[in-house]
């Protein structure tokens, strides 16, 4: 499995007030859609959420988000390794996600990028 990289998950009242922010910050621009209620931004290495509050206390849950090359390979890798799935693999807007709780009790999302 290759991990390509982590993104940061900053949760934000105002979505639309922090995009600005971290747009100047990275020197990107914003990529946004809805998942369920919440919405997201990615900018860079981080991942913005805002949304209720009930929906981000299941999200707060996840340590960071794990981008690799392809999700069903990690999903292999992870289940091979003891880790235990909790959701996925689904299709997302992007691409395809999984979230996982590793042995230790760590959880992690794994996404990859439709290419």
């Amino acid at each position: 499995m290759e991990i390509q990289g982590a993104a940061l998950r900053i949760y934000v009242d105002d979505l639309e007030t922090a995009i600005p922010f971290y747009e100047r910050l990275t020197g990107g621009r914003a990529m946004s859609f809805a998942r369920g209620g919440v919405q997201v931004a990615a900018v860079g290495s981080f991942l913005l959420m805002s949304g209720p509050e009930a929906e981000l206390e299941v999200l707060r849950k996840v340590t960071a988000t794990i981008a690799v090359k392809d999700v069903e390979e990690a999903y292999q890798v992870l289940t091979g390794l003891g880790a235990r799935i909790i959701a996925g693999p689904v299709a997302t807007p992007v691409g395809h996600n999984l979230i996982a709780m590793h042995p230790d009790g760590a959880v992690f999302e794994y996404v990859d990028q439709a290419g």
